[in-house]
């Protein structure tokens, strides 16, 4: 066994985080902790990092000196996973000069928990020629909202830097509103990075908890993101929106532009309402 490299740093929760150990056989392990959580499972994003770098981990090992970028995670979320060691299985079914995808499975003590593929390739560097993106500030201003202060912080708020804008916050005041919601995250600590921008696919609390009703967990059945460069240093800009709410189901897109004003990640997922309690 070893480990696959992330940090050496102690004060680096999100690299922690995400640290892979090689079994050989295009098998990995991964530890979920109890930092990036949301309620007692472990937190959404994070699994589809821990996906995409064994996806990239098994790429590297049938060619070494490919390090490829993640551009597309597509996962199913079959069960909730807990915080413990998890296993990871990949298959490439494609090996590519220009891209490569590889099936990944991800196991708790036994039992399918993800299903997953990876695409992967090299993410531009050239300029942007055409963009229809959110307008929001670069940083978060004054008086954005640390869901830490309001008492509606999960796990993944007490582990990176996750601010709200406070017009599109509206449960947390006790109102209603849109289902749509803005915000900025970081991490704490280290780099913002093309990672980080995938987990920041999943970060904002559910949209629909502006509609009134339950304020509880809605777990995400499918997920899909797209990588669509490297972000700059610096806050990253969240917008998440609901086109339908119907039954116990509700959609969500999410674009993610990194602090220079570009799109970094666009993720879609369905996903349960919290059940009225």
């Amino acid at each position: 066994m070893r480990p696959i490299a992330t940090s050496t740093d102690a004060d680096t929760p999100f690299r922690d985080a995400i640290g892979l150990t090689a079994f050989g056989g295009g098998r990995y392990g991964a530890e979920l902790g109890t930092r990036f959580t949301i309620g007692p499972k472990a937190h959404g994003g994070l699994l589809m990092v821990l996906l995409a770098r064994a996806g990239l981990a098994r790429i590297e090992a049938d060619a070494p000196g490919a390090a490829p970028d993640p551009l597309a995670v597509s996962a199913d979320y079959l069960r909730a996973p807990d915080p413990g060691p998890v296993e990871l299985d990949t298959e490439v079914l494609k090996q590519g000069r220009t891209v490569s995808v590889v099936s990944v499975r991800m196991r708790q003590a036994g039992r399918l928990v993800l299903a997953a593929s990876v695409t992967a390739g090299r993410l531009p560097d050239d300029g942007v020629r055409w963009s229809d993106l959110p307008d929001m500030a670069a940083a978060p201003p004054p008086d954005a909202v640390d869901p830490r202060e309001r008492g509606v912080a999960n796990g993944v708020a007490g582990a990176c830097e996750l601010r709200y804008d406070p017009a599109t916050f509206a449960f947390a005041r006790g109102e209603q509103g849109p289902p749509l919601l803005r915000g900025w995250a970081r991490p704490a600590g280290e780099p913002t990075d093309v990672l980080f921008a995938l987990l920041s696919g999943d970060i904002l609390a559910p949209t629909v908890f502006n509609l009134g009703g339950r304020i509880g967990w809605a777990p995400t059945v499918q997920l899909t993101a797209l990588l669509r460069g490297r972000p700059d240093p610096g806050w990253l800009r969240i917008e998440a929106r609901s086109v339908a709410v119907a039954g116990d189901w509700f959609d969500e897109d999410i674009t993610v532009v990194d602090a220079a004003g570009r799109l970094v990640c666009q993720a879609r997922q369905l996903a349960l309402s919290p059940l009225e309690g």
